[in-house]
């Protein structure tokens, strides 16, 4: 049986077009940076997973892979995003995956820099036994990752994608087409002030109230480092 990809799904950083809606209250420059730092984290936690796992970044925009390759292990392989809508190109880098002879393609959104290795490692070895369409639902009715060991686009056609249905609706599509759903520990994606104030939060040693038991995140020690220097300008004493 081959490899089993695991595909950060990403935007390469760049000020003004990364992590709009976390300015305010961060400028445009840190949110630029702080997505490096988010990227950086979950790349070294796909680097850590065992078993035959090949690492991507799945990327936009063309162009931009000396400024990405920086963010990541070595041994990550770049993969270009094609044109389309989000459900198009999530449904486009799943196929190429498999026809590239992956036994399964997990594709995982950039916004989760303390997502837990043993989510990720749950969803591989989910795909090595089934057909079936592996998810991790995020708090916000969205999901943190997908992965399947077969093409099916019809689970990414006409998703409302960026709603709190999108985690409902993928499982009802799979219901339509007989695919059956391994849901995964859930996560949550860091994308406006409140998600901002979470990740604060865990970083700083607070349980997370939609965690399962056992289930911790990663350090993400980019993004530590970035938040401590940010409340260091600020003049507040950071408290990890």
């Amino acid at each position: 049986m081959g490899s089993v990809a695991v595909g950060i799904f990403c935007k390469t950083p760049a000020a003004g077009f990364s992590k709009t809606r976390l300015s305010p209250p961060l400028r445009p420059e840190d949110c630029s940076a702080i997505s490096a730092c988010f990227i950086n984290d979950l790349a070294h936690t796909i680097h850590s997973l065992d078993g035959d796992v090949t690492p991507y970044a799945i990327y936009t925009p063309v162009g931009t892979e000396p400024a990405l390759r920086a963010l990541l292990p070595s041994s990550f392989r770049l993969l270009p995003q094609r044109d389309g809508d989000f459900g198009t190109r999530l449904s486009h880098a799943v196929t190429q995956l498999l026809q590239a002879g992956h036994a399964g393609a997990i594709l995982v959104n950039a916004d989760s820099p303390t997502l837990p290795a043993s989510i990720l490692q749950s969803a591989v070895e989910a795909l090595r036994h089934q057909d079936a369409v592996v998810l991790s639902p995020s708090f916000d009715g969205g999901y943190t990752l997908i992965g399947l060991s077969r093409p099916h686009p019809e689970l990414f056609a006409d998703i409302p994608w960026s709603t709190t249905h999108v985690h409902r609706l993928t499982q009802q599509r799979a219901a339509e087409i007989d695919v059956p759903v391994v849901n995964v520990a859930g996560w949550y994606d860091v994308d406006d002030a409140h998600t901002l104030q979470l990740l604060k939060a865990e970083l700083k040693g607070d349980r997370l109230p939609f965690a399962e038991p056992g289930v911790a995140g990663s350090d993400a020690p980019a993004t530590r480092r970035f938040l401590a220097r940010k409340l260091a300008s600020a003049g507040v004493e950071a408290s990890w």
